[in-house]
């Protein structure tokens, strides 16, 4: 369980720092709200990711309407931007939502798995 958990963590935490070098297309460093919008409309990768990564803040960003109220909540420093310290902020709140669902998941197939091993002895 542990391991499965370790690993879960490491592979999103890769998926983070790549889905921010991919928006990041100037490498400055952060994340303008021109670079985001380009990404999401173009890069299934950042897609995929936003939508799957647990932090709604980070999953409205791509939804237009709701993209400079999630920029302002993600952008802490009010700089404008979103640099590597607000998206791994943003990042670890997802990951904690992740970790969360799959305990909650890892505790329903034991049940079941357990359910059927007694019907199955019965």
């Amino acid at each position: 369980d542990r391991r499965e958990l370790e690993a879960f963590t490491e592979e999103f935490l890769n998926a983070a720092r790549e889905c921010f070098k991919l928006i990041d297309v100037d490498a400055s460093g952060t994340l303008t709200k021109d670079e985001i919008v380009q990404a999401c409309k173009s890069n299934q990768k950042v897609v995929t990711f936003l939508k799957t990564c647990g932090e709604p803040n980070l999953q409205f960003l791509l939804h237009p309407p709701r993209l400079q109220k999630a920029l302002a909540v993600l952008d802490t420093s009010q700089d404008g931007e979103i640099d590597v310290d607000e998206w791994e902020t943003a990042i670890n709140r997802g990951l904690a939502k992740r970790l969360d669902q799959l305990a909650v998941e890892r505790e329903r197939r034991n049940r079941a798995a357990e359910k059927a091993d007694a019907e199955f002895s019965s």
